[in-house]
């Protein structure tokens, strides 16, 4: 009984067996469930189309403006891993050549550009410009090619896309030289007329566009039914159904309005003519006036790619003297506090715009430093020396000499401090503010008084001891000299006495 319970044990363990390997043979393994924990996804944001130069323009042309930013999802996973993309250029033969861009992470072989992105943070992005497209001799408006791009990362599904590139239409040309407006008073209307000229051999067949910016405090008031605005007045975008030919000028048949903001010293308007017409996507207030056309012009200075209306303001930046009294003993150095009170109601906009103050000391004394901090450190002198005695200090109070203490629309002093060497009765020094928007100018120049007292007993006492010091040193070098010159007088009679 024994034995046969051991072969039945064994018998059934090899069945067991057997079936184990059969099922393994006739059924596909199932592998465990994948955990897509690390998974993230990648979301090139290239465009589906691309201008890449104007006909006109051929082998002279380059663009460097074509990117691949790359977005990861945002998930509760990490960052994408080793994230490269690869540029197949090979369809743009005939229409452009490429070569290799400003990325340092990206390689070329033949027309294949690779960059290597690395890890990008989840959420975030990233994007690279892998190459220049230069233009070619003989394309028409129109031509194109399409490249291929691929994105790929370690825990990542890769994602392929194309983008068609085309040749654009002419080139538009705008006035080379700017148009300079003086006197633009806050709320009053002022206006421009735009132009351009079609130098080329080809006819803009879509029409063309106007695009006008309105900077540093102008505001558009146009309103034709033809533009589209921003909702800030600073932004116009028109659409012109003329077919501009070759060789001809345009204008607009209607001046542009615009105007000035209130408290702004200055203001720029620009403007680009375009071929390809393509409205951006953030003007979406369309005007309600009656539209703007195009009609033909003279062809003078239309040589530049924009357009530029500089504009100054009525509206000043009052600067006051800020000054003090030269007040102390003679032979001492004192402190004086001196700069400029800005008045307003303008703002400078830059440290160019900022102005200066100039200051001549009074006779009898002199400027010995004008300490400043800049980041932790600075100098002795925060204001230009003069070359010659009597010159003035200039301040630039845009420099960085001024950073610590400089108070727009405020009061900006900084410490001189100035050595009293004499009395001088009556004397006084000047300080003289300025600035480009300053049109108040009798305001601004100020005295600087001397007020010295003598010099303390003290200080006279320790003065007349140097002074016998240095009298009876030269004293008792004297009285040594004719000592040793008697001397040898002595010595010489009594050498000849004795011969």
């Amino acid at each position: 009984m024994l034995r046969r319970v051991l072969i039945t044990r064994r018998l059934s363990a090899l069945t067991a067996c057997l079936v184990a390997v059969l099922a393994s043979v006739a059924t596909p393994a199932i592998p465990a469930a994948a955990d897509d924990s690390g998974r993230v996804s990648l979301r090139p944001e290239v465009p589906a189309a691309f201008r890449m130069y104007s006909a006109d323009e051929g082998a002279k042309a380059a663009n460097s403006d074509f990117g691949v930013p790359v977005a990861v999802e945002r998930s509760d996973a990490g960052p994408a891993r080793n994230v490269r993309v690869t540029v197949d250029t090979s369809g743009l033969d005939g229409v452009a050549r490429v070569s290799k861009g400003s990325g340092g992470n990206c390689t070329q072989d033949g027309p294949v550009f690779t960059c290597v992105y690395g890890d990008v943070q989840n959420g975030d992005g990233e994007s690279n410009n892998p190459f220049t497209l230069n233009g070619v001799d003989g394309v028409e408006p129109g031509d194109s090619g399409t490249l291929t791009y691929t994105v790929v990362a370690d825990n990542a599904a890769p994602v392929t896309g194309t983008t068609r590139m085309t040749v654009g239409g002419p080139s538009l040309h705008a006035p080379a030289h700017d148009e300079s407006v003086q006197a633009v008073a806050p709320g009053t209307s002022r206006k421009t007329t735009p132009r351009f000229a079609n130098h080329s051999r080809f006819t803009a067949e879509k029409g063309v566009a106007l695009h006008i910016s309105a900077d540093d405090g102008l505001l558009l008031t146009s309103r034709p039914d033809n533009c589209y605005f921003d909702t800030s007045a600073t932004s116009a975008w028109c659409e012109f159904s003329t077919e501009a030919a070759p060789h001809t000028a345009y204008r607009t048949s209607a001046p542009v309005r615009y105007t000035a903001a209130a408290g702004k010293l200055l203001g720029t308007l620009s403007y680009t003519w375009s071929s390809e017409p393509e409205r951006p996507a953030e003007l979406t207030v369309r005007g309600t006036e009656p539209p703007l056309t195009l009609t033909r012009t003279a062809d003078r200075g239309l040589t530049g790619d924009t357009g530029y209306v500089k504009a100054t303001t009525t509206v000043q930046v009052d600067y006051q003297p800020v000054t003090a009294t030269v007040r102390g003993r003679v032979g001492r150095t004192v402190t004086v506090q001196l700069g400029v009170r800005d008045n307003g109601p303008g703002r400078p906009l830059s440290a160019e715009t900022l102005g200066r103050f100039e200051v001549v000391p009074p006779e009898g004394t002199t400027v010995t430093s004008i300490p400043y901090t800049f980041e932790d450190d600075g100098g002795d002198w925060a204001c230009t020396r003069p070359k010659k005695h009597g010159g003035a200090f200039v301040c630039e109070i845009g420099y960085d000499g001024f950073s610590e203490v400089r108070h727009e629309g405020g009061t900006t002093v900084i410490g001189f401090k100035i050595r009293i060497d004499r009395r001088v009765p009556g004397a006084k020094g000047t300080i003289r503010t300025s600035n480009p928007f300053d049109r108040t100018p009798g305001n601004d120049k100020a005295v600087i008084p001397l007020a010295a007292s003598p010099a303390l007993l003290t200080q006279l006492a320790h003065d007349s001891t140097a002074i016998w010091t240095a009298v009876s040193a030269a004293g008792i070098a004297v009285l040594v000299t004719l000592a040793i010159v008697l001397r040898r007088r002595r010595d010489s009679a009594a050498a000849d006495a004795n011969s």
